[in-house]
């Protein structure tokens, strides 16, 4: 059996430590830093809008500050480049004391560069002698060229046309990923366990923090217990607690998929919640979260990697409906069936960035996706010829990205606009 997939599957699994928008931030800013010996005088950075907005409002670990100033001044300030999503791992009062002091003095700018779905960021350090500027293109840590004192010191080839390279994932069909996930070999699955690990504890931070309003009345709603016997009312619990420790900025890292903590959460934590309710075997958990993962990241190469639609609930919505399906012993019809109940239903829910609105985002995600699992298992669905399904269902994912981009282009302009006029 071709081992692609999971290949494919692990090497976009990565831990993450808040937001991924912020961290990306910090980490092209500590990239530039690191580029010069000289006391730093201004910080510029440059993103698309969809990178501007996830880390608008997004709370950044280790402190109580927020957005992307102050993801660029702790980037400079503390940032260890070498360490990946994980930049701001070592963050100190000290330095958020500092990076404060750079904000208030006006030395560091955040800017639009363009309103696109197309992941950038462009960082410059300025000191007294040198300039040191670094891109972000594509993925969330792709740096892919430095610049100091206008002598390029390092540059990826890119090819005309590279960002829109899809993955390999593109090739395959939905049955693919169903037969995957039901035969491929037990041990491929262990790698995946380490999800499940990041993602409870993260969960059991939340729980810890007062900051987590949200967690603390999920929490009572589910009897005061991790795991009770509702499943709707723990699998609230355990998305929405890592997801609310997530975009607030607790210290423990997500692991991320398709470039995101959130939707690393969502693609996961609902199956980890009926595998605890329902007693289910770990290899059960593990293949399910293969196809979670699979529908995911073939929904995401359409859909862009930042947009003004909620890839959370829509992208990894799906996926870990999917999973739900395929946990309840689901026929690949059904799991079809699951497909298209989604796609007429979340499909539209704007994305305002990384911030607490999200958890919001998770929860809905989590009652639609296991009504659309419950009605697909009763032989219920709405057929493909209604709204933005098509009979075959590697086209309804297609479709549910084309509305994302180009489709909701303008939504992403009207929302930046709302949120910088607040």
């Amino acid at each position: 059996m071709e081992r692609q997939l999971v290949d494919l599957i692990l090497a976009d699994m990565k831990p993450a430590l808040g937001v991924t928008e912020p961290a990306a931030i910090a980490l092209a800013c500590a990239t530039a830093r690191e580029m010069t010996s000289e006391a730093v005088k201004s910080v510029l950075v440059r993103e698309n809008s969809g990178m501007y907005k996830n880390a608008y409002t997004c709370g950044i670990p280790n402190t109580d500050k927020v957005g992307n100033l102050y993801a660029a001044a702790l980037g400079v300030v503390a940032g260890d480049a070498d360490k990946g999503l994980l930049v701001l791992e070592g963050v100190k009062d000290t330095d958020v004391a500092l990076a404060q002091t750079m904000v208030e003095e006006g030395c560091v700018r955040a800017e639009v560069s363009s309103v696109s779905p197309d992941l950038y960021i462009y960082a410059c350090v300025e000191t007294e002698h040198d300039l040191c500027e670094v891109e972000i293109s594509g993925s969330h840590t792709n740096i892919c060229r430095k610049v100091k004192n206008g002598e390029v010191l390092w540059e990826k080839s890119v090819e005309a046309g590279a960002e829109e390279k899809k993955s390999p994932i593109v090739e395959y069909a939905l049955v693919d990923f169903y037969r995957f996930a039901k035969n491929c070999p037990a041990e491929w699955l262990e790698p995946i366990q380490e999800a499940y690990r990041v993602n409870r504890e993260l969960a059991e931070a939340a729980y810890a923090s007062e900051r987590c309003i949200l967690t603390k009345s999920l929490w009572t709603a589910n009897g005061g217990q991790w795991v009770s016997k509702d499943l709707r009312t723990t699998t609230r619990l355990l998305a929405g607690a890592a997801s609310e420790a997530r975009v607030l900025g607790l210290d423990k890292p997500a692991m991320s998929i398709t470039g995101s903590g959130n939707h690393g959460i969502i693609a996961t934590m609902p199956l980890y919640a009926m595998a605890k309710v329902e007693d289910l075997a770990e290899e059960l958990l593990l293949r399910a979260t293969v196809l979670s993962y699979l529908v995911t990241m073939y929904m995401k190469e359409f859909a862009g990697k930042l947009s003004a639609f909620c890839g959370c609930g829509v992208a990894a919505g799906t996926g870990m409906a999917c999973g739900l399906t395929f946990m309840r012993g689901g026929s690949y019809e059904q799991v079809e069936a699951t497909l298209n109940n989604m796609a007429s239903s979340l499909v539209g829910m704007i994305c305002t960035g990384g911030n607490h609105a999200c958890c919001m985002k998770v929860l809905a995600a989590v009652d639609i996706a296991i009504t659309s699992m419950e009605l697909a298992m009763s032989g219920a669905s709405v057929a493909p010829e209604h709204g933005v399904a098509d009979r075959a269902p590697e086209k309804t994912m297609q479709n549910i990205g084309l509305i994302a981009s180009p489709g909701m282009i303008e939504t992403e302009r009207v929302i930046l606009e709302i949120m910088q006029n607040k």
